[in-house]
This record gives structure tokens, C-alpha cells and sequence, in this order.
């Protein structure tokens, strides 16, 4: 199974491209998104959906895995996220992608065994689990791999209900 892990963001977008086969999971592609400073909200998520448009397309993953929304104290910035990650929503949708949400409590319990784990933690384990020589580069292209890896580590937990109904790893 090809998953495309997304990390949401309105300057940088992480994207993380996986390769499944039940406890293995091998790194097809990583990298970011980016948006230019001081242009209009508009023709950034125009740039979104159009370069999502074409990882999808050029991809073709069986499965899309994207971070839900955590709120921080900056409204302003997660409303904005909140926005790009509509578009990114969008895109996988008209792509005809099963989409999957998961909270960074499941990512993190899903790739460390931890739900409180510290951000390094993660980092370590998904270099691990893909047997890298390194933390990919940079963050973004990181937490969506780890978004990726929590996808497919949900299909393979008991508390998967089949192609027809959402997964989880609560």
C-alpha cells in the first residue's frame, strides 16, 4: 500500500511518501511544500492544491494520512492552517484518495509507543523504522512521514474496521 503522509501548514506543507507491506515501511519520497512570504492567503492555497494536485497525481498513493488541527495560542496562524489544510482536504477528495485524520497523540502513540513523546523521539523513531541514515530534512518532511508510518501501523492494529469504515489507534 502507497500512503502519502501530510503535515498541514500555510509557508511549508510536509510531505512524506511511504511504501507498506504489513511491519514494513520504506520511504519513497520526502520533502515540503512552500509558499512564498507576503503573498495573499488566495494564491497560497492556489500553490497548495495545485502542487498537491500533482503529488497525488504523481504519487498515485492508496491512502492520504493528515493531521488534524491542534490549536496553539497563535489564532491567526491556525486559522490560516486551518485553510490550507481545507485545500489539501480538496485536493485528496477530487483525487478520489481515502482520507484518514489523525491527532499528534496518535502519531506520536503510533510511532514511539508514547502518545507524549518529545518531538526528538519521533524524529529518531522514523528514522528507524524506514532505516535512514539520518532525520529527514527538514521537520515538516519528518512529521509527515511519521504521519505516514501511523497510517500504516493503524491498518495493521486490530482496531482497523475495514476499506469501508474510518481507522483508528485509540
Amino acid at each position: 500500500m502507497r500512503i502519502l503522509g501530510i503535515d498541514p501548514g500555510i509557508a511549508t506543507i510536509g510531505f512524506g511518501v511511504l511504501d507498506s507491506d504489513k511491519s514494513r515501511q520504506v520511504l519513497v519520497k520526502c520533502g515540503v511544500i512552500s509558499t512564498p512570504a507576503h503573498t495573499s492567503l488566495a494564491s497560497r492555497l492556489a500553490l497548495i492544491y495545485d502542487d498537491m494536485c500533482c503529488l497525488l497525481e504523481g504519487f498515485r498513493p492508496d491512502a492520504v494520512s493528515v493531521e488534524e488541527l491542534f490549536f496553539n495560542t497563535n489564532i491567526t496562524t491556525g486559522i490560516s492552517v486551518a485553510h490550507a489544510r481545507g485545500v489539501i482536504l480538496l485536493a485528496c477528495q477530487k483525487a478520489g484518495v481515502k482520507i484518514y485524520e489523525y491527532t499528534p497523540l496518535q502519531v506520536k502513540q503510533a510511532v514511539v509507543g508514547y502518545g507524549r513523546a518529545e518531538k526528538a523521539q519521533v524524529m529518531d523513531m522514523v528514522k528507524r523504522i524506514c532505516a535512514l541514515p539520518s532525520v529527514p530534512r527538514p521537520d515538516d518532511a519528518a512529521d509527515a512521514i511519521a504521519l505516514a508510518i501511523c497510517h500504516a501501523r493503524s491498518l495493521t492494529s486490530l482496531l482497523y474496521k475495514g476499506d469501508n469504515e474510518e481507522c483508528s489507534t485509540i
